[in-house]
């Protein structure tokens, strides 16, 4: 696979339209959880964490593989945790799972299946109601994990018990765990000079362990020729970095206890805070009323450590005991010079990145994502001897940003003629504007990779539906309607924007009753509770007939316009050849779709078809420039 500007093309120089899916949603919890125990100084015990087994044992890779191949997913997102290579401590990793992780993939080599290695996180660690870091970082910021429900400092399931609320993890955002071990990963230099971990500023110590424990991958991986590239970081965040009102909340969408950000320093310091608490209405958070948290004073620090951003001046306790907020810009400027998150942090992290990776793996692609609804990414490429080196971004690039419907992934429905356009703020009514609004959102997101990362190809990294969508009594019982009405909605999006993706997400220990075993989340497109002839390679799939469709999956040109029904089967596309180019165009047709076969209608040149494969393999004749595809059920 390479890169010739805003496209992928493959070794005979076709255009490569991916598709795939994130595999697995599991993989972001441990197998073997630990044993919960702390030592004699009060850290936790992390040895016994495993993630070995995650996404799927593995004696079960080849039949997970073997039904992904035949949905037509070959390209997908794997799922990897910083968490599950150096649980056990800095520098400590873990053999057994990087042997396991590169036997999987053997497997999927096997099959015909290519990755992409995306080191997953979500607001931070699973000690902070997410996952991705492992425990000891808290510990190493002096940050104490075993008072972060009292201090409303992060909001972890394991903690609050069920039911837990729908889609409230991301206020962890917001609240101290999450804002502090971002500020320090991405701007410790800056803002919290003064912290240091074994002589070594914490930006630099924390950073420096992420990069080498994915490098450890890397070496494991490198030689295998389905695994083309890594991601740099799942829907990072900028913590407090460019935040100019403390005294406002952080986060996406308010939802539950939300405290501002100097609340937030509060409470873990030990004050009792009375917290503004919010529900999700239609088209944003409706404040309900205040709640008081903290009320027996428990700090958020360990015993030994002073609260980082008191320590640091933001922030002291005047003459009476009452907190007073010193400096409130301090995220804001450094050096008299207005910070900006993409720009002065998250990239210089990024180039980090890629460098180490391709000192082990050179010809390794890049898949970028910023912070999710912030703005565009920056991204500057050129030949070093063009511009000063600290201007000159790695090259070998893909955006890989994620795109949900607000409305749906919040609320956990959908209309048809109901959305809201999140970026722009504003409603959406009408069936046909809703499905034109989906295309335009998708659109500009693709727009946006193109415009400010310097014209290179977009690959959408996440984009799904929530299965759980209002009752789940009525897919319990097989029945999909309305989760295919907005699985097709979205996918038809995505067809009319050409776009390569992979779908959030495959789960193999997915439930009716617990869904993707994370935070409440149901998502994944198979579940073994659906599954009831295990002889059907489609048995256990989910609303099958909007997730898996035909498309062209080599293409001797450039893609113009792709359009495909999933209730009359009818399958149109068309393209403009490479003279260049002399493999011939390949389309997926499932059977699936077409169980009797297929009628094809072509402008020009011929097709053959290869059932074993699911395949059309069309040859173009030279004369015409533009083709044109038409394929129906027979």
């Amino acid at each position: 696979m390479k890169i010739a500007g805003e496209r992928l093309l493959d070794a005979e120089g076709r255009t490569l339209m991916l598709r795939g899916a994130n595999v697995g949603a599991n993989a972001r919890i441990p197998k073997v959880p630990g044993g919960g125990t702390w030592n004699s100084e009060g850290f936790f015990d992390h040895r016994e964490v495993s993630f070995v087994g995650r996404p799927f044992p593995l004696e079960e890779a080849d039949e997970h593989f073997e039904r992904l191949r035949a949905w037509g997913f070959t390209f997908n997102r794997f799922l990897v945790s910083w968490e599950a290579i150096e649980h056990a401590g800095p520098g400590l990793y873990d053999e057994a799972y990087l042997d396991y992780v590169r036997a999987v993939l053997e497997r999927a080599l096997e099959h015909g299946i290519a990755v992409f290695i995306d080191p997953h996180q979500d607001v931070w660690s699973r000690f902070s109601g997410g996952d991705g870091a492992p425990g000891w970082t808290f510990e190493v910021a002096g940050l104490d994990i075993r008072r972060f429900a009292e201090t409303g400092a992060a909001l972890v399931h394991a903690t609050h018990g069920d039911p837990l609320p729908r889609m409230i993890w991301p206020t962890n955002e917001g609240k101290l765990a999450n804002l502090t071990m971002w500020t320090l990963f991405f701007g410790g230099n800056d803002f919290a000079s003064q912290t240091r971990v074994e002589g070594i500023q914490i930006q630099e110590y924390l950073q420096g362990h992420y990069i080498r424990a994915m490098v450890q991958l890397a070496r494991r991986l490198h030689d295998l020729p389905n695994v083309v590239g890594y991601g740099t970081l799942n829907e990072p965040s900028a913590g407090m970095i460019g935040m100019r009102d403390l005294n406002r909340r952080a986060g996406r969408l308010p939802y539950g206890a939300c405290p501002t950000t100097f609340q937030a320093m509060r409470l873990g310091a030990g004050f009792t805070e009375h917290v503004s608490t919010w529900t999700i209405g239609p088209f944003g958070g409706i404040r309900t009323g205040a709640v008081e948290v903290n009320p027996l004073g428990v700090r958020a620090w360990l015993p030994d450590r002073d609260p980082i951003w008191m320590h640091h001046g933001v922030w002291d306790v005047d003459a009476a005991g009452r907190p007073r907020l010193l400096r409130p810009h301090h995220f804001t400027q450094v050096g008299g010079r207005r910070v900006r998150f993409h720009r002065d942090y998250f990239r210089p992290f990024a180039n980090s990145f890629a460098r180490a990776l391709r000192k082990v793996d050179p010809e390794t692609i890049l898949f970028v994502e910023g912070v999710p609804h912030d703005g565009p990414i920056p991204w500057k490429s050129a030949p070093q001897t063009a511009l000063a080196p600290s201007a000159v971004d790695v090259p070998n690039v893909v955006h890989a940003p994620h795109w949900y419907d607000a409305m749906t992934l919040f609320l956990k429905r959908f209309w048809a003629w109901v959305a809201v356009d999140l970026e722009r703020r504003r409603p959406i009514f009408g069936a046909e504007r809703v499905a034109r609004s989906f295309t335009e959102q998708i659109g500009r997101l693709i727009a946006r990779g193109r415009d400010s990362m310097n014209g290179v190809p977009t690959l959408i990294g996440e984009v799904g539906i929530p299965f759980d969508l209002g009752d789940k009594s009525a897919y319990k019982n097989g029945d999909f309607s309305r989760q295919m009405d907005a699985m097709d909605t979205t996918m038809r999006a995505l067809e009319a924007n050409l776009a390569s993706f992979t779908l959030w997400t495959y789960n193999p220990d997915n439930t009716n009753a617990r869904g993707d075993l994370w935070n409440g989340e149901d998502f994944s497109i198979y579940s073994p509770d659906q599954r009831d002839d295990p002889a059907d390679i489609n048995s256990g799939g989910r609303a099958l007939e909007a997730v898996v469709r035909p498309y062209p999956y080599k293409v001797a040109g450039t893609p113009l316009r792709l359009r495909f029904d999933f209730e009359t089967g009818s399958f149109r596309f068309r393209f403009r050849h490479d003279p260049r180019v002399t493999a011939p165009t390949e389309i997926y047709l499932p059977r699936l779709h077409y169980p009797q076969g297929v009628r094809v209608r072509v402008s020009d040149g011929s097709f053959e078809l290869d059932a074993a494969r699911q395949r059309l393999i069309y040859r173009h004749t030279p004369e015409q420039r533009v083709h044109r595809i038409h394929v129906t059920r027979r």
